[in-house]
């Protein structure tokens, strides 16, 4: 197996990072780091309320991804492999869509401060879904902070996510098309395992269909 130290998940809400990286984590015998999003105290009031906390929300998004990503290193002390269940960069993709012009410019410049700090992934493993499939998701789900997502918010938001990911060259990147694929069974878990390992090539893209 190549040196894989850092693999981070990534994909819009409701794509199964979550259930994909602890999979991974126990494949890799591997630490696991899982998004805090439930601690942040705005986050249902921008649901309700985009316009007046999007900056609040924000704010307290980084610098909790910043806090936690810098614990990486020491984790390596105890872990040979370290799995994430997102890419600090995904910050500044809600970010853009979230903020006003001004907000922005001024998130964007702590933002530029603090990334350079930020560990690199060896590989990112991105799920591309489409707004219905991922909507539908979110609503089976039904978590009380995401009941008030909008169909229109999430696709902005896979719009931004594959502009972003269409230019990413910074670590290997596997791109996962998740229609027809559950985390949760052996049999797809055990096909992801392999295509990370097996992964040559700069960016790859695999699909059911």
């Amino acid at each position: 197996m190549k040196e894989l130290r850092f693999i981070a998940i990534e994909g819009v809400i409701g794509a199964g990072k979550t259930t994909l990286a602890k999979g991974l984590a126990n494949k890799f015998h591997a630490g696991l780091i899982l998004e805090e999003f439930e601690e942040n105290p705005f986050l249902a009031k921008f649901y309700t309320n985009p316009s007046q906390y999007a900056f609040h929300t924000q704010l307290y998004f980084l610098m909790s991804r910043y806090r936690q990503q810098r614990k990486i290193n020491q984790m390596d002390l105890f872990h040979s492999r370290l799995i994430s269940d997102y890419l600090f960069a995904k910050d500044r993709i809600f970010a853009e869509v979230n903020l006003t012009e001004d907000e922005f410019s001024l998130y964007d410049k702590i933002y530029s401060l603090i990334e350079k700090e930020i560990p690199r992934p060896d590989v990112v493993v991105y799920l591309q879904s489409t707004p219905d499939f991922l909507y539908k998701r979110i609503k089976q789900r039904d978590r009380s902070y995401e009941r008030n997502i909008e169909y229109d918010y999430l696709v902005k938001l896979c719009e931004a996510y594959n502009s972003f990911f269409i230019h990413y060259n910074t670590s290997q990147l596997l791109v996962v098309n998740i229609k027809g694929f559950d985390f949760l069974t052996s049999t797809d878990l055990d096909l992801i395992y392999k295509e990370i390992i097996q992964l040559k090539v700069p960016r790859k893209i695999i699909s059911k269909e």
